[in-house]
């Protein structure tokens, strides 16, 4: 039996599994610059496609320790893809770095980043070895809803041949699978007539009338609408001045299914709120975007049970929350990578007082003793992960040869 140290936690390694206990004790040696650049990304967060910083201090990671970093790939400036072996199963890391707006890391894209990256480099001197082709892929723009940077990636071939792909994402529980639901976002502009609002009301179009109206169909559309559907937006644009009748409104706005499939029925109807809010007003309508959703997320259940393994021997635990999990379903552009490639998502477990993401008191905790662990837990879990894939006796129903 053999024992080692990790940052502040001890694990063990039965012998046979030696690779696993290489790829440990590789971890020790770049811990404080992975965690440190979870905290360089956390400390200047950068919105989709703008993550300058971001991508460059995890290429900057990765070539430093025996990667080689293609930046700019799929035409997309903030992507990157890092490789190392040239073995004949390739296993893909995503690595999210983009913030939110307003609110920066509060969904912890600092640790997911930080944790492929590293997971990338335990598996580099072990690639040779393994028969793997390993690969950090730097992802942005996950969190705009619509032709994030995995839709845009996948369409442009770069997962095309990849075995296996994988991230872990902080949460409040360690999850294995969990529910993740198709989504399309899009712009709502009504464009109307501007007018006096007290002295010349009637010559207006009222635009605001429009967004109001579509709102309230909304609403009422809730009550019949599937429990796996969801629809939530906000007004980015409301008029100008009271005293003038808004001839310019707009809004932001998301809808989630459970598939794709249900999503295109419940979007149908989402826009028919819309256009009656131009029908009732006489405002004209416009919807940008939609056109390149998120997909559900298909999850290669063999390798998540992979995962949950590894990282139970890290001392994670996974609760059974039964059917309340489903009311946490949240949405990302990994599904698209999932419909082509065997691919997991799990959530990794990070203490954040109670708060949750895309809450602003869970982006301070996204750089805690907690988060810190996060990332050397995800790094390591991934690595194992890999490792299992790659056995003689798994890869053969991960492999792309099988799906052709």
């Amino acid at each position: 039996m053999v024992a080692g140290q990790g940052k502040g936690w001890w694990i063990e390694v039965d012998e046979a599994n030696r690779n696993k206990d290489r790829a440990r004790r590789a971890w020790t040696g770049i811990a404080d610059r992975a965690i440190e650049v979870s905290h360089q990304v956390h400390s200047h967060p950068e919105t989709a496609f703008k993550e300058e910083r971001s991508s460059a201090a995890l290429c900057r990671f990765l070539e430093s320790n025996g990667m080689t970093v293609e930046r700019g790939v799929a035409d997309l400036e903030t992507a990157f893809l890092a490789r190392a072996g040239s073995g004949s199963f390739h296993v893909a890391l995503c690595a999210e770095y983009d913030s939110l707006p307003g609110i920066g890391h509060a969904c912890g894209h600092n640790i997911i980043g930080s944790a492929s990256a590293a997971a990338g480099i335990l598996l580099t001197e072990l690639a040779d070895d393994l028969d793997l082709t390993v690969s950090v892929i730097g992802t942005p723009a996950e969190e705009i809803g619509d032709a994030g940077g995995k839709v845009v990636m996948v369409e442009r071939g770069i997962f095309d041949d990849v075995d296996v792909a994988m991230m872990v994402h902080p949460g409040p529980a360690d999850v294995m699978a969990p529910p993740m639901l198709a989504c399309a976002t899009f712009d709502v502009h009504y464009r109307g007539v501007e007018a006096h609002a007290s002295a010349f009301p009637e010559r207006g179009v009222n635009a605001a009338d429009a967004m109001t109206i579509a709102q309230t169909a909304i609403g009422l559309l809730r009550q019949q609408m599937r429990s796996g559907d969801r629809v939530h937006g906000v007004i980015t644009h409301g008029g100008d001045a009271p005293n003038v009748i808004p001839g310019h409104t707009s809004a932001r706005y998301i809808v989630r299914s459970r598939t794709l499939a249900d999503l295109e029925e419940a979007k149908k109807r989402i826009l028919c709120c819309f256009e009656a809010g131009a029908l009732a007003s006489g405002a004209t309508l416009e919807i940008v975007g939609g056109e390149q959703p998120y997909a559900h997320m298909l999850h290669a259940m063999e390798l998540a049970e992979m995962y949950r393994s590894n990282a139970t021997v890290l001392g994670r635990s996974f609760p059974d929350f039964g059917r309340a999990l489903e009311r946490s379903a949240a949405s990302t552009d990994m599904g698209n990578v999932s419909l082509r490639v065997p691919s997991i998502h799990p959530i990794i477990s990070v203490e954040a007082n109670g708060s949750v993401p895309h809450q602003p008191e869970f982006a301070k905790h996204c750089v805690s003793e907690s988060a810190d662990r996060a990332v050397g837990d995800g790094a390591i879990s991934l690595a194992w992960t890999a490792i299992d894939a790659a056995n003689p006796d798994s890869r053969a129903q991960f492999s792309r040869k099988s799906r052709s």
